[in-house]
């Protein structure tokens, strides 16, 4: 009974197997090697492994585990990524992403010329390529656009991408390593010029008293003030001599001699200190200790009706109904200012300051229950994954293809849901996911993905390998290095980046966690995250659809 579980063809054993593949290749992935770990692309090995001892399941079967597997992670990560995708975009991120998009486009090169020099498919190495790169969504794109056009799978594709990946995380970290050393960069001394040259900023708001002393503001209501500077700041509190603290809104009137509690955008703080007066020494704890003298509070509530979702908050008018002040917003662990176009999403945490009954009757108009998020949205997962698929099975032609693009599989479902993730409130859907709920969706897809990728090359794995596909490995390394060495040195001495941000944007133009993590651990500061989330989006997006378009360009 127990061969027919590991040699047989009935449910059970595609579900053994499934979960055996996983379940190994997830504890693989744990161990570390040089504190290094190719974490769950040890499925993909595992499944070669079973594959190769004749543990096969059947390809039709196998064909919908992946493409369902793929279909999940792909829409999780847009999910994931939308939200900064555009903002990426803007002039802040613009240098950044240039950099990432040229080593995109010299790994597209370097890949094109190994298979002209070689002879070696360009299917293939569009494979090999998307293992050196360490991402797996490009292999499922390329994958599906194959099947999509020829009816039928090419294992090479999968092949290429198994042998080149260890390589691929390896050789970008010894990139890393080397350019750090023509660099000579010590990471404290780096850290410590960026300090005083106020290139590391904190990104959660600043919160400052001052003291009014500008003659102009003499009289002015808040309003008028916050005309007169056009910055991004919000006036909470004002202590008047001989008052208590009191909430500001839009009419009150500033005077010579007030203390005035704002909170502002770290960018805009010097200026907005210079244009009301001096700063004075008062924390923020000593305004909240006079405020609950005063009963005058602050709460953070949670945002979690479905009719707030997508609302601006000054059309909430919680200051002219509710007499209170929201200071801040935080969502996912980022504090923003809370101007009047900011539109308030689902899980927002709103910091609101004011009397204990009216924050109640704010708690009850935006939601506050914890237990609400909780429960998934369901609905609107599946409306976007079923658009994606219609999205991905739209033909379109690009100068130069023969054959007409389809986003397929891969492409589709990325596409809806960044622009869900992003836009999907204005159409009244609730994408909120929690980051548990979240990173669960991601991580079966891509360990599905993984298991059925690997358990379909196992059987021609070691054939392919003893056959010459060992050059493979090699031809990964140049496409690994070759790019990130060029743009490393580029944005280093053309572009002016620091180091910090180089080494994120690097990583992050290879979608690769493992070299930030080791990148994080050498880094007195956060800018290496920084820099790989904000090339990220985009960086994601381009692999998926550079995959594709190399497939077509092939056939």
């Amino acid at each position: 009974m127990f061969a027919d579980l590991l040699f047989g063809s009935s449910t059970a054993h595609i579900i053994f197997i499934l979960a055996a593949t996983i379940a190994l290749g997830t504890l693989l992935g744990k161990v570390k090697i040089g504190g290094i770990t190719l974490g769950v692309t040890w499925i993909l090995f595992v499944g070669i492994a079973l594959g190769h001892f004749g543990m096969g399941i059947d390809p039709k079967v196998l064909g919908f585990v992946k493409e369902f597997g793929l279909i999940l992670f792909i829409y999780s990560v847009g999910m994931q990524v939308g939200p900064g995708f555009f903002a990426s975009l803007k002039q802040n991120g613009l240098k950044l992403n240039l950099l990432s998009i040229g080593v995109i486009l010299l790994g597209i090169l370097v890949t094109c010329l190994v298979a002209a020099i070689s002879g070696t498919s360009l299917i293939t190495m569009t494979g090999v390529m998307s293992g050196a790169v360490t991402n797996t969504p490009a292999l499922g794109s390329a994958q599906q656009t194959y099947l999509d056009t020829m009816g039928t799978n090419e294992p090479s594709i999968a092949l290429g991408y198994a042998v080149a990946y260890p390589l691929g995380v390896i050789g970008l970290i010894l990139a890393l390593i080397l350019m750090r050393k023509i660099f000579r960069v010590d990471p404290a001394k780096e850290d410590e010029r960026l300090h005083k040259e106020h290139v590391i900023e904190t990104h959660d708001p600043d919160r400052v008293t001052v003291e009014i002393t500008n003659p102009q503001l003499d009289g002015k209501k808040v309003w008028e003030i916050a005309r007169l500077l056009n910055r991004s700041f919000i006036i909470s509190r004002v202590l008047k001599e001989g008052s208590a603290p009191a909430l500001a809104d839009a009419q009150t009137v500033i005077s010579l001699g007030d203390k005035v509690f704002f909170v502002s955008d770290p960018r805009d703080t010097e200026a907005v200190i210079v244009f009301l007066g001096r700063q004075i020494e008062m924390p923020q704890e000593a305004w909240d200790a006079q405020s609950r003298d005063t009963e005058l509070v602050s709460r953070r509530i949670l945002v979690t009706r479905s009719n707030i979702n997508g609302k601006q908050l000054g059309s909430l008018q919680l200051r002219k109904n509710f007499k209170v002040n929201v200071t801040r917003v935080n969502r996912s662990g980022v504090d923003l200012i809370a101007t009047p176009s900011l539109e308030l999403l689902l899980g927002d945490r709103v910091t609101v300051v004011g009397a204990e009954s009216a924050i109640a009757e704010v708690a009850g108009m935006l939601g506050n229950s914890q237990k609400r998020l909780r429960e998934p949205n369901i609905i609107p997962m599946f409306i976007g994954i079923l658009l994606g698929v219609l999205v991905g099975m739209i033909p379109f032609h690009i100068s130069g293809i023969p054959l007409p693009v389809k986003l397929g599989l891969a492409g589709g479902p990325l596409i809806v849901a960044i622009l869900l993730s992003r836009f999907g409130a204005r159409f009244h859907l609730v994408t909120y996911t929690t980051i548990s709920a979240s990173l669960m969706l991601r991580e079966i897809g891509i360990s599905l993905f993984l298991a059925a990728v690997g358990l379909s090359a196992g059987p021609e794995f070691v054939s392919t390998l003893s056959g010459g596909g060992y050059v493979w490995v090699g031809y990964g390394f140049l496409i690994t290095v070759i790019p990130i060495l060029v743009m490393g040195l580029l944005g280093r001495w053309v572009f002016k980046l620091n180091y910090f941000a180089l080494m994120g944007t690097l990583s992050g133009s290879m979608t690769n966690p493992i070299a930030l993590s080791f990148v994080t651990s050498n880094s007195p500061n956060d800018i290496p995250a920084v820099s790989y989330s904000t090339v990220y989006p985009l960086t994601m997006f381009l692999r998926v659809v550079s995959a594709q378009i190399l497939i077509l360009a092939a056939l």
